[in-house]
């Protein structure tokens, strides 16, 4: 240790009361962190690129500081899903702070990892107060049957109104109209459903008959339509 000059001059003066650091709560206990392998919690963290074209959704469940189980989620832009592919692979087994300081690849991969190491270092988990937090596993459970993301995607504009393109239950194949051309109802695929029940052998036509349902006062409907052609 180098000290200057003007320290080394100077007497000691005793160090007073030292409390350490305030408790956080991780997993049902409080917590004075001090070390990394302090950690634990499993939380979500939201993070987006420089010229905001995508964004990316990162859930890690930690355990003594360890990544133990990483979901990574990206939408709006083709080679981000290729950079998540890759950050799942680097993520688990890293402590937490060699994932600040590791590149994963996408710049919302990056800045997703940087807000949820500050809600976790923080002691802001989703499981701050669940005794013995989440299992290994638990970031699949957000997922839902069939293991796919939930995603909304929709277009309009001011000349022709509305289009539902994806809904959280499926690819949205129709949508139904009232006789004022107000939306009503839509008619979804749910894609996870579908492709598990061919993957066991069922044929694609009643596969994809099975994993089809409705939603609203679709049935009533003056007009359908396919927001994708028309």
């Amino acid at each position: 240790m180098i000290y200057s000059t003007e320290v080394d001059r100077m007497c000691c003066v005793a160090k007073g009361p030292n409390h350490g650091p305030a408790p956080i709560p991780e997993e049902g206990k409080w917590v004075q962190a001090k070390e990394i392998k302090d950690i634990s919690g499993l939380t979500h963290g939201i993070g987006w690129c420089a010229p905001q074209q995508g964004g990316c959704k990162l859930t890690l469940n930690v355990k003594n500081g360890i990544i133990e189980e990483a979901l990574v989620e990206t939408i709006g832009c083709s080679g981000m899903t290729h950079s998540a592919a890759m950050a799942s692979e680097i993520l688990p087994g890293k402590t937490i702070l060699e994932a600040l300081n590791t590149d994963l690849v996408c710049d919302a991969i990056n800045v997703a990892m940087r807000q949820l190491f500050l809600q976790i270092v923080y002691g802001r988990s989703q499981t701050a107060f669940s005794e013995g937090g989440l299992p290994i596993g638990a970031g699949l459970e957000d997922l839902g049957k069939g293991l796919r993301s939930q995603v909304g995607t929709m277009y309009g504009t001011k000349a022709k109104g509305t289009r539902y393109l994806e809904m959280t239950e499926g690819y949205v194949n129709h949508i139904a109209l009232d006789k004022n051309n107000q939306v009503i109802g839509y008619e979804f695929i749910s894609l996870g459903k579908m492709m598990e029940a061919i993957k066991k052998g069922m044929e694609p036509a009643e596969a994809l008959k099975k994993a089809t349902g409705t939603y609203g006062r679709y049935d009533e409907a003056a007009k359908i339509i396919d927001p994708r052609e028309e």
